[in-house]
């Protein structure tokens, strides 16, 4: 008995329906009723397929950090196509991506200086996550199994990265999380912050409370703390001064690994290769992503210390140390645009631009400071956060009506988490489209009063 049915058409079906995508983190139903499409880009902006060019104040999810179709990592991506589409990473391996690796660890600091590749930030964290377990178990010390992680901290989708995470929303949901997990308390004070540049002055005695947590819990069962230098996707916090030594002094003391998750802070976002070398602390591990090829291939990793790897390097040699990986770590054609897009961060001198106007960034953004329903201001290096009052039909809807209004009717992209606008622009934006930007965004703000 044979079963057969009609194929004719099924690949080129209802190619304007709208409803078999079920998009991520999107009111779906409102979308549906009035989507926002985009069918090209190039350098600064999106473009509609109507024609209407969109300012991309976002970088994309701040990851196009080089701006948009750059040739020369569209070309890079192209003739790795034509040359080798796919490798497997088990057992065998293709030249891009150790070059990329090593290009990686070059940029990294101290001695983090082994690249695991990933496919994205959460999985970036959850083998991040997944290798100080595994670290601790080959060292003979077992019970150090407790993660810890901070409040409004975003570490990805895994179920590590929800459960290290402190986003309530995405975790309420998923039932069971994994066990022993702890959360310090966020760094954020708008009474003690409010309109700061840069990091703030209060805040830093707020890693103290690892110190609590750990003798709380005991070190010897703390196997690692994960936290964002910078707290992008919650609103941007920047760390206060001396935050980030402090945590490190801690899990220097208690034998504990620190972690940071730089998938939005690494590649220029705040004037460095990594915040890590912004702030002078080498954490143990480095999650890594988004903007190491500008967005182009999924691709994302995980840089650790060399006494971490050299931990799993025992026993016989035919045998695999770790057993993790992923179908497509390292893949060619993300390995090639990486490869074309640190040669692009490199030549154009972006992350040193970055730094350079850092201070005249957040003099521009502070601009709006009169701006009605604005309550605060937070920048550091090229990324700004501008908090709304909330509307009175609930928090989040004067954010989303900006970032609506602001696609529809002025021509700009934002990205906004609550009733907070983030500005995280491509390294490319030039003082004209910096004055472009600020320009639409009062349009907005005033729009949604």
């Amino acid at each position: 008995m044979s079963l057969a049915f009609d194929q004719s058409n099924r690949l080129d079906a209802a190619p304007n329906d709208l409803e078999a995508w079920w998009l991520p983190f999107t009111a779906n139903r409102a979308f549906k009723k009035n989507p926002r499409m985009i069918s090209g880009a190039k350098d600064m902006y999106y473009l509609t397929p109507d024609g209407k060019k969109i300012m991309d104040s976002s970088a994309g999810l701040w990851c196009c950090n080089a701006g948009h179709n750059r040739e020369s990592i569209v070309s890079a991506i192209q003739k790795q196509a034509a040359q080798l589409d796919f490798a497997p990473a088990f057992q065998f391996g293709h030249p891009a991506s150790f070059a990329l690796a090593a290009r990686i660890a070059a940029m990294a600091p101290g001695d983090l200086d082994h690249v695991f590749f990933t496919n994205s930030g959460s999985e970036s964290v959850d083998t991040a996550l997944k290798i100080a377990l595994a670290y601790w178990n080959v060292k003979g010390m077992g019970s150090k199994t407790r993660l810890i992680g901070r409040e409004r901290g975003y570490h990805g989708v895994g179920f590590g990265g929800i459960s290290v995470g402190g986003i309530v929303n995405n975790r309420k949901f998923f039932g069971s999380l994994l066990a022993g997990v702890d959360h310090l308390p966020h760094t954020y004070n708008r009474a003690e912050q409010a309109f700061t540049k840069g990091e703030p002055e209060w805040g830093a005695h707020l890693a103290d409370e690892l110190e609590r947590i750990v003798t709380l819990h005991d070190p010897s069962t703390v196997a690692a703390v994960i936290v964002e230098p910078m707290a992008g996707s919650t609103g941007v916090l920047p760390p206060p001064k001396g935050y980030l030594q402090k945590l490190r002094a801690i899990c220097d003391k208690h034998n504990i690994l620190l972690i940071f998750d730089e998938v939005i802070s690494g590649f220029g976002r705040l004037g460095f290769n990594f915040a890590a070398e912004r702030y002078g602390v080498i954490p143990d591990m480095i999650c890594f992503a988004k903007a190491v090829n500008s967005g182009t291939v999924p691709m994302g990793g995980v840089i650790a210390r060399k006494g971490i790897y050299d931990t799993f390097m025992k026993g016989p040699e035919h045998a695999i140390e770790l057993f993790h990986g992923y179908t497509y770590s390292g893949h060619p054609l993300a390995a090639a645009a990486g490869l074309a897009t640190l040669d692009l961060y490199r030549d154009e001198k972006l992350f040193e631009k970055t730094k350079a106007r850092e201070g005249a960034w957040a003099d521009a953004v502070m601009s709006l400071k009169d701006q009605p329903n604005v309550v605060d201001i937070r920048t550091l290096g090229l990324v700004a956060a501008i908090d709304l009052a909330p509307h009175a039909d609930g928090v989040g809807k004067r954010a989303y009506d900006a970032m609506d209004k602001g696609f529809s009717d002025h021509g700009i992209m934002l990205r906004i988490t609550a009733d907070t606008i983030a500005l995280t622009p491509p390294l490319i934006i030039s003082d004209n489209e910096v004055d472009e930007l600020l320009t639409k965004l009062k349009a907005v703000i005033k729009a949604v009063a």
